[in-house]
């Protein structure tokens, strides 16, 4: 089991015009990801959803709060004990081919990781080939078609498949899918998406999918759990199919109110929710941060910030002073 506790994280970003700034990616995240279960973080594009999720994978420090993987806090032990912890869980980024080496072929890429396990266990270079082999037939592709290709030679659909099959390779835990089919061909996603529910039943590897799409959330992980952020804060949490069928948040049901549908299959007496305002990061933090832009908003909320709570009538955790189950509906493609 992976969990969080108030997890804070600030970048400071200087600029000669505007001078030194800080922005807040993080405000105080708290989260649990079971062994083998899953979870997906949704949000607008700077909510912080990829910050965390690169938290999580190692890859990026937290200035607050801690971390704890299979029970053991990661800010009790050093940069270097901490490697084999973070090592069980693997990154899978939104550019499948950023994220392979274009001199390399597919053999080459497997090899590293293979060739390093493989020191350290002292196994054989046999086990490197067929391990490499193995991992590729898992991802659903031929070893001897694509061991000997490189990245350019292989469609989007079958690169991302790779980087799920180097991530393979050192046996992890859990998967963080960060966006993991926005650059593909539709027609391919869906490929993807049944590989890593598959993956996740046959292997037990939890899955942490990062994305802006419900939809996508919900197919992935319908037993699992969503966190849905804003600014840097979880404004809502539970089951997949409470919060999609019924959100409680205006944040929620804005986002929830954006999925565009075909014109004129909307039901009668509905309103959608939708944000009075965009997204502005240089406003004031304090009270409800999404005061400026909700319709709901009273004084309590530009004073008083709301704290991830549950309360009667509903199932899901949510930080809002006016919770309620609204008629929300997608907005027709006309308005789009």
């Amino acid at each position: 089991m992976i969990t969080g506790t108030g997890v804070v994280k600030t970048f400071k970003q200087r600029g000669k015009l505007l001078g030194a700034r800080e922005v807040r990616a993080l405000r105080g995240v708290d989260f649990s990801i079971p062994k083998g279960g899953a979870a997906s973080f949704i949000g607008e594009s700077g909510c912080g959803k990829t910050t965390l999720g690169r938290i999580i994978a190692g890859l990026e420090s937290y200035d607050e709060g801690e971390i704890a993987i299979g029970g053991e806090p990661m800010s009790a032990l050093t940069t270097k004990q901490r490697q084999p912890h973070f090592r069980k869980i693997q990154m899978i980024h939104q550019d499948p081919y950023s994220a392979l080496n274009p001199t390399r072929t597919v053999h080459q890429t497997l090899h590293a990781p293979l060739a390093l396990r493989a020191k350290q266990t002292g196994r054989s270079r046999q086990w490197m080939e067929e391990r490499a082999a193995e991992v590729l037939t898992l991802v659903g592709l031929d070893p001897g078609t694509v061991l000997a290709r490189y990245p350019h030679q292989l469609s989007g659909g079958m690169r991302q498949r790779v980087v799920i099959a180097r991530a393979l390779t050192v046996d992890p835990e859990m998967l963080v899918a960060d966006e993991a089919v926005s650059m593909i061909d539709v027609s391919l996603r869906l490929g993807i998406l049944a590989l890593l529910k598959d993956l996740r039943e046959r292997l037990g590897v939890s899955v942490l999918f990062i994305t802006h799409d419900v939809a996508t959330a919900r197919y992935i992980g319908a037993d699992g759990e969503l966190y849905v952020i804003y600014r840097g804060q979880v404004v809502e949490r539970g089951p997949v199919d409470t919060i999609i069928a019924d959100p409680v948040h205006p944040y929620t049901q804005s986002l929830l109110s954006a999925i565009p549908v075909l014109h004129g299959l909307e039901r009668p007496g509905e309103q959608p929710v939708v944000p009075l305002e965009s997204l502005d990061e240089s406003q004031s933090d304090e009270g409800c941060l999404f005061a400026r832009r909700c319709p709901f908003r009273d004084e309590r909320c530009a004073s008083e910030r709301p704290l991830l709570q549950i309360t009667t009538g509903a199932p899901q955790e949510h930080a809002c002073f006016h919770p309620a189950r609204r008629d929300v509906i997608a907005r027709p493609m006309s308005e789009v």
